[in-house]
């Protein structure tokens, strides 16, 4: 596998009259060649490829690393990138503007002078964003945990709990479960607080009649889960429910119209067009979804910006929400595996409402 991902490197490298290729991020370097250190660079050329990187991995590369020669390098990892990669004056290399400091990269320069250096994405991307069997297996590792943990924190919800006991709790249980970590801070969010789409769980005590917003998610061997669902804690309003009719309904929407060959803006336009019809689309205010992986974030992007087509083999989250200030919020998240005729919901908790 770790043959197959190198290669589709070199042909995309090919392709833009690359000599050169140099990965900073540290989830490409692990997808390329399953390094997980916290300190690497990869120089890929057409006959070559290196994983560099400091003294404190040296036995751990000999476990982990494949398809690269791995270097351990005393002093600044570049430099010696630079004394193995041995290109021309004049040679293209590419790299990836946003995984680089400005400071890094003039060290770069200053270590090979006289080189097209070409700004560049998507290169790794692109082969990450289409998951094969085996990714799609670890994926429903980590949402199996994230399922269990948030049936067993239903048990604790009740007026009077902070939110961030509820938010240490879904950390303890993913760990006890066996993730690796949370894929991120969870977010827990009750009453009024729920119309802030990335509220932090605080020491706000949940209240009877209040629906409470809970996104989580873990890490698997790399790879993440990213779940939301709102609860009502207690009998909540009529408008809270309405509310989250709404929500249901645009993703019911947007997830039918995930499939393969469907730009992300027009699965993002899908949601809108529901929320609209339910007078509620101005409190949306976020895109619908995004690639899911070894990061949180990927590609493809469900935006109204997005350019990107989606493929067999994209996992996205769909995640409509409504946030009304001094009312409250609700999202829905479910994590998609896209193929050719239609998507595949791989969260299996329910989406009716809840009430505890």
């Amino acid at each position: 596998m770790t043959k197959q991902r190198i290669d589709a490197v070199r042909r995309a490298c090919a392709s833009r009259r690359l000599q050169a290729l140099v990965v900073a991020h540290l989830p490409q370097i692990r997808y390329l060649t399953g390094f997980t250190g916290s300190n690497a660079l990869y120089c890929i050329t057409k006959n070559a490829s290196w994983l560099l990187t400091d003294g404190r991995y040296a036995e751990q590369v000999k476990d982990e690393v494949r398809g690269a020669r791995a270097v351990i390098v005393k002093g600044r990892l570049f430099d010696a990138c630079a004394q193995l990669i041995r290109l021309p004056r004049n040679a293209r290399i590419g790299y990836d503007p946003a995984s680089v400091s400005v400071a890094g990269f003039s060290q770069w320069k200053e270590a090979l002078p006289g080189r097209r250096w070409i700004a560049l994405d998507g290169i790794v991307e692109a082969g990450m964003a289409v998951k094969d069997e085996l990714e799609v297996a670890v994926l429903r590792e980590a949402i199996a945990i994230s399922e269990k943990v948030f049936r067993e924190i239903l048990r604790i919800l009740r007026p009077g709990v902070r939110e961030s006991d509820v938010a240490a709790e879904i950390t303890y249980r993913h760990r006890l479960l066996g993730a690796e970590a949370d894929a991120f801070e969870p977010i827990v969010a009750s009453g009024v607080r729920g119309a802030l789409p990335h509220g932090r769980a605080s020491d706000k005590k949940i209240r009877s009649g209040e629906l409470v917003t809970i996104d989580f998610g873990c890490r698997v061997r790399g790879y993440h889960s990213d779940i939301t669902r709102t609860v009502a804690v207690g009998r909540p309003s009529y408008r809270l429910r309405a509310m989250y009719d709404a929500v249901l309904d645009a993703q019911t929407v947007a997830i039918d119209a995930v499939r393969a060959g469907v730009r992300g803006s027009d699965v993002d336009a899908a949601a809108r067009r529901a929320l609209r019809s339910h007078s509620l689309l101005r409190y949306f205010r976020h895109s619908l979804g995004h690639g899911l992986g070894l990061e949180v974030h990927e590609w493809p992007r469900l935006s109204p910006l997005s350019k990107d087509d989606l493929q067999t083999g994209n996992v996205v989250t769909v995640e409509p929400g409504v946030y009304v200030p001094g009312v409250g919020g609700v999202r829905i998240e479910d994590d998609v595996l896209v193929r050719p005729n239609g998507g595949l919901v791989l969260t299996s908790l329910p989406k009716k409402l809840i009430c505890l």
